[in-house]
């Protein structure tokens, strides 16, 4: 999934990532940044117990170092490359991490209609996009040749012990919700040396655990309605959207969320999708989804799952936030205290 376009402002800050303390906020609030996945990491947390800022540096790398160790495609050594290299039948036991995300991608894969497929792969690749991008559009031969080896039917995976196949020439991609489970991962990793009250953010992806000082939620401006202030209450914010990773030829322009279902990129008008769920990489996923489904099919979705989701259109060229459509979970949560 491509980089937010919330701008985030923890509580007054208009970026976390390069903000300097306010005056008055109290010690105990400081921060870390560093840069991981092509992109970069921010965090804001109380530190009552003044905990080492190395040690809790330590507990984020570590923890995306997992992440990236088993589910980058751009490493060479990792987990995901090793399958997507492996011989066709031979089976393969995930790490509780790969495990957890790719059973989250198949579960809305199933209840989508495979609108998110994690074997998408190969077709990233024919748009350009991707450690294998190719330098032009497919032609329709390419095309028809990468869609035959996508399918995450074809994995056979069991969710009981975490295992998959590989069917032959199928490339994973789970570029559409790692990130999200990257920054839960965090989460995890900075409340097991028991810190509770946290903003964390990866590439524009958010979770909130806790309050800030004073005891207010911490909070993002949206930047497709800048008049709107969502809490991040114990809650993860995630969106995708078309205003990064875009390729073009020919003059033809095109955006990097690729429908599984027919091959091709998105066309529609749909600018963006915001989500708020408990877990970011819920988020994450949920957001990919309701991108690929559109601005009728995809709000029809998000209203019969319950999902608290905004949409914002384009109305030509342009971010029309006039048009922006929210569902009633997202306006339960982004009018509660």
């Amino acid at each position: 999934m491509g980089l937010s376009f919330s701008t985030w402002r923890a509580g007054g800050y208009a970026n976390a990532a390069t903000a300097v303390p306010r005056r008055a906020d109290p010690a105990s609030l400081q921060e870390l940044h560093g840069q991981t996945m092509g992109t970069t990491w921010s965090l804001r947390f109380i530190n009552p117990c003044m905990l080492p800022l190395v040690d809790v540096r330590a507990a984020v790398e570590g923890a995306l170092a997992r992440v990236i160790a088993q589910m980058s495609h751009w490493e060479h050594d990792s987990d995901i490359v090793r399958f997507n290299r492996a011989p066709t039948g031979s089976r393969h036991l995930l790490r509780a991490e790969f495990a957890s995300v790719l059973a989250c991608a198949i579960r809305w894969a199933e209840a989508s209609g495979d609108a998110i497929d994690p074997t998408v792969g190969p077709l990233v690749a024919c748009w350009g996009f991707g450690p294998d991008a190719h330098a032009q559009p497919p032609s329709s031969e390419e095309l028809a040749r990468a869609r035959a080896r996508t399918g995450w039917r074809r994995l056979g995976f069991d969710a009981h012990d975490g295992s998959l196949r590989q069917p032959g020439g199928m490339t994973l991609d789970l570029s559409g919700i790692a990130k999200g489970f990257a920054v839960d991962h965090g989460v995890d990793a900075l409340r097991a040396l028991g810190l509770t009250d946290l903003l964390f953010e990866i590439g524009g992806e958010l979770r909130g655990m806790g309050r800030r000082p004073g005891g207010a939620p911490w909070q993002l401006q949206i930047e497709a309605d800048a008049a709107q202030r969502v809490p991040l209450a114990d809650m993860a914010i995630a969106t995708s959207g078309d205003r990064w990773h875009r390729r073009g030829h020919a003059g033809r322009h095109w955006s990097h969320t690729i429908d599984p279902r027919t091959g091709e990129p998105v066309a529609h008008a749909l600018a963006s999708v915001t989500v708020l769920h408990a877990q970011c990489m819920q988020a994450d996923a949920l957001a990919t989804v309701l991108t690929v489904l559109g601005p009728d099919e995809g709000l029809a979705f998000a209203v019969q799952h319950d999902l608290a989701a905004l949409f914002v259109s384009r109305d030509g060229a342009a971010i029309d936030a006039s048009r922006a459509r929210a569902t009633h979970a997202w306006q339960m949560l982004t009018t509660r205290a």
